[in-house]
């Protein structure tokens, strides 16, 4: 089972694959929204923004998300290390339950291209 570090410094991995993204991709990770990620496995939310092309943690706290964020992820931290690191596929894991993923229908046609 992934640590709360090894799931920060995931996401940490994945901020920094975002900003040094091109094209598409670069264009979808420029907004400016809350997120929150709910790691279920050791019921702790990772919450923050995404602004100029990075994610933000901007909190870490026990439990599920206090605040209900523009951009909302779940899974479990073997998951999160997993799709960060490229060995699972995100929209099969999405399709399959395995990761949770909700916000506005705009962002979701954004997000899918950095996905």
């Amino acid at each position: 089972m992934a640590t709360i570090e090894e799931c920060r410094a995931a996401l940490d991995k994945l901020s920094d694959s975002m900003q040094h993204a091109e094209g598409d991709v670069r264009a979808a990770a420029a907004m400016d929204r809350s997120v929150s990620c709910h790691i279920t496995d050791l019921d702790v939310t990772f919450a923050g923004r995404l602004t100029g092309g990075r994610i933000e943690v901007h909190d870490t706290f026990p439990g599920p998300p206090r605040e209900k964020a523009q951009i909302r992820l779940a899974l479990t931290g073997d998951d999160l290390v997993a799709l960060v690191d490229g060995e699972l596929h995100f929209a099969r894991a999405w399709g399959s339950g395995r990761v949770r993923l909700e916000a506005g229908l705009r962002d979701l046609l954004r997000l899918r291209k950095l996905l």
